[in-house]
């Protein structure tokens, strides 16, 4: 009886992980990175409705929170060379479940046609008394 050895992985793997990091988003306020990217993908990283110059909008209303989470996230997008067609999966957490329908309605017209999987997650309360955290997982397009 013989036995065959085939040593694993049987493929290679790509193992360029880069940062990806714009302006026009609010910046990374930990030890972390706006975005990383990875094998055609790209990971961005929860997102608050911090203000690309790193100034708070904590005390301002639900939607003007929506409209900078959602756009710091579209920004990274934009940044990594993707778009909202391309987003594969959004997770958003909100404090009041009683924001989903307003939620609901910005995100529609922010995102247009794009309808990535999703989850929304009612939470007591987020970092910095905010009430959104939106964080994405989207594939890059060949060029």
């Amino acid at each position: 009886m013989s036995f065959w050895f085939i040593p694993f992985p049987i493929f290679k793997m790509k193992k360029n992980i880069n940062s990806i990091e714009t302006k026009n988003a609010a910046p990374a306020g930990g030890h972390y990175v706006q975005a990383t990217t990875y094998n055609g993908q790209v990971f961005i990283s929860g997102q608050l409705p911090v203000k690309a110059d790193g100034s708070h909008t904590a005390t301002e209303g639900f939607e003007v929170q929506v409209r900078q989470a959602l756009g710091n996230l579209l920004e990274i997008l934009k940044a990594s060379g993707s778009d909202p067609a391309q987003l594969l999966k959004v997770t958003v957490y909100i404090v009041g479940v009683e924001n989903w329908p307003v939620f609901n309605q910005i995100y529609a017209e922010m995102l247009g046609s794009a309808k990535p999987a999703r989850s929304v997650v009612p939470v007591p309360e987020l970092h910095y008394g905010y009430l959104i955290e939106v964080d994405a997982i989207a594939v890059i397009p060949e060029s």
